[in-house]
């Protein structure tokens, strides 16, 4: 069965848990030395952020990539990133997970909601966004659905459009959320270093 994959490869990694300004934050350490870093609400369990990393090819460590939550702004680099800083009315492509479903936010998307059409590219396992006046058209992936080797469902997707900010939902797979709510009980038996002290306690 393909669902425990995933889950076994978390369990095999190595993890430390902080537990700071009320969130759990989970760092993983995978055996092929790919790092994943998550932060969970202590009273709702639900999911804040998750964000890789992994060695470069010089061997040095790379820098994260966000996957769920608000992208990090550069503090290193100031004088380089204000010149090359995005317009602050482009669009801007978050995910915002809740604990039934996987959700993204296009803010700076001005146009009524009929304008918009989203759709799921089984094939190239994805889902598609596009605009009828042609202003905005963008393909994004699912990892988790991947990480579980399971289908794209077309009815699980629905959206809707609120103060200028398209929101997309989808639904999570029975399996996965499973497999989270295990996962998360796991994790609240992880030792957990006080926000104070230097060194995290690793399982």
């Amino acid at each position: 069965m393909a669902v425990p994959s995933w889950l076994e490869r978390l369990r095999a990694a190595g993890k430390t848990a902080l537990v700071q300004d009320g969130k759990r934050k989970i760092h993983y350490l995978f055996e092929d030395g790919k790092e994943m870093a998550e932060e969970y609400d202590i009273k709702t369990g639900q999911l804040i952020s998750r964000k890789w990393r992994e060695k470069n090819t010089l061997g040095g460590t790379g820098k994260w990539q966000v996957e769920v939550g608000e992208p990090t702004s550069p503090l290193l680099g100031a004088l380089e990133s204000e010149l090359i800083t995005e317009s602050s009315s482009n669009p801007i492509f978050v995910r915002k997970d809740t604990l039934s479903s996987f959700q993204w936010r296009i803010r700076n998307l001005p146009y009524p909601k009929e304008v918009y059409s989203v759709s799921v590219e089984e094939e190239q396992r994805c889902c598609v966004i596009r605009t009828t006046n042609k202003k905005y058209y963008k393909k994004f992936s699912i990892p988790d659905l991947d990480r579980y080797h399971l289908p794209l469902d077309a009815s699980a997707l629905s959206f809707t459009h609120a103060n200028n900010t398209l929101i997309i939902t989808y639904q999570k797979p029975k399996e996965i959320m499973a497999a989270e709510e295990q996962l998360l009980k796991e994790l609240k038996k992880i030792k957990v270093a006080n926000s104070g002290d230097g060194d995290c306690k690793t399982q």
